[in-house]
């Protein structure tokens, strides 16, 4: 301890105390569960996260055939992220099965009763310890269209989203499903059957023009996750992925006619009730804003994700704070330390304002004595721009410049 003892010089000494810096988390990081027969088996085990950092090389080990014809929707998948930016992803293969059903079941996934291995979608969760990343945009290309029927034959909800709303909620993460592809009436009855803030849902698919020269259909929503991949990236997480650009594709599998300001287009009425679209307008477009929340507060998607960023990045940054001393120093330090990102953050645009404070209500002696700390925060997200209004007014009060 300093001033102990005797000494004849110099010494320093380290304070522990200060503000501490609160580091962002990677909202860009892709996970994505499907199938590839063709894979290799050595760098893609079965229901185990890997990750594929933007490499075409190490994403080609999803199809060593000699012909190419390993199948599966992983390596198409893939290609589609790398359309639109060389992301990190995190991949999990599953078997593929004769029925579709039971490959619903293999993406789903779960827990092994025996071993407590995760399988499936479920694998995902184990993506932090395994590889040290947290997939924050999931999708399942091929495997969230279906509405399977029950025993009486109704349809019922995709059950691979349905499995997945948990695995996002724990992982804080959104969810990109593919909606029928069949007619707008279906794919509205298919939002209609969730009600999570973490579900974005895009139809129909899009068209691609292969390597056998033919056009063909396919899933949007591994492209759709790349966008929102490079919006986070080019732009930030608090940034709407509507309105941006979808590389790669060469159409849409069924017609969806859009006009700026057409109430009864097709996009706009899908728009509507909740189900993002693609439209062409200097390009192909994603075009939509709403996740499938049945609250109007948790509306836009890129409102969830500003919460999701900032919410886990005062989690993750603020392990250095879990024992200490509860002191009015060490108080200070924390909210301070809060204030600050929150202030930085309204500088960049990314929310509109916040502030942090100790709860005076709640941290009474007793609390503290039993070693709870109440910190609160508040914040106001950005909202997208989703209805420009432009009045005009016919006036004859320029008539007199013509007069000379």
């Amino acid at each position: 301890m300093a001033g102990s003892g005797f000494l004849h010089g110099v010494e320093v000494t380290e304070i522990a105390n200060g503000v501490r810096p609160i580091e962002s988390v990677s909202s860009s990081i892709i996970g994505i569960v499907g199938t590839a027969p063709g894979a290799d088996p050595v760098a893609f085990p079965l229901n185990t996260p890997v990750v594929v950092a933007g490499s075409s090389y190490e994403a080609a080990k999803l199809d060593v055939t000699t012909d190419g014809t390993g199948g599966g929707t992983l390596p198409a998948a893939l290609d589609g992220i790398f359309d639109q930016i060389g992301a990190t992803v995190i991949v999990v293969r599953v078997e593929e099965e004769t029925q579709e059903t039971d490959t619903l079941v293999n993406v789903r996934g779960g827990v092994d009763a025996q071993t407590g291995q995760y399988e499936g979608a479920y694998a995902l969760l184990a993506s932090e310890s395994v590889n040290g990343k947290v997939p924050r945009i999931i999708c399942a290309p091929g495997f969230t269209h279906q509405r399977p029927n029950d025993g009486d034959g109704n349809p019922t909800a995709n059950p691979v989203v349905a499995e997945l709303i948990s695995i996002a909620e724990r992982l804080t993460a959104i969810i990109v499903a593919d909606g029928p592809n069949t007619n707008d009436d279906a794919a509205v009855l298919y939002a209609s059957d969730f009600g999570s803030d973490r579900i974005y849902v895009v139809d129909p698919w899009v068209t691609i023009f292969n390597d056998d020269g033919e056009v063909v259909a396919e899933p949007a929503s591994a492209r759709v996750a790349g966008v929102i991949a490079r919006t986070d990236y080019e732009e930030g997480f608090h940034r709407s992925p509507s309105n941006q650009v979808i590389n790669g594709i060469s159409g849409t599998a069924r017609p969806v006619d859009f006009k700026l300001g057409d109430t009864s287009s097709r996009a706009n009425l899908l728009n509507e009730q909740k189900v993002a679209t693609i439209v062409y307008q200097d390009g192909y477009r994603l075009w939509g804003n709403m996740s499938l929340s049945d609250d109007s507060k948790w509306k836009y998607l890129c409102v969830r994700r500003t919460a999701d960023v900032i919410n886990d990045a005062m989690r993750v940054s603020h392990l250095w704070a879990v024992d200490r001393g509860i002191t009015s120093t060490f108080v200070s330090d924390i909210v301070e330390g809060v204030n600050g990102v929150l202030r930085e953050m309204t500088t960049k645009g990314q929310i509109l304002g916040g502030s942090c404070w100790g709860n005076t209500d709640l941290n009474t002696p007793e609390s503290i004595q039993s070693g709870q700390l109440y910190i609160d925060f508040d914040f106001t997200p950005t909202f997208p721009a989703e209805r420009i209004t432009f009045r005009s007014t016919l006036v004859n009060d320029y008539a007199s410049e013509v007069i000379v």
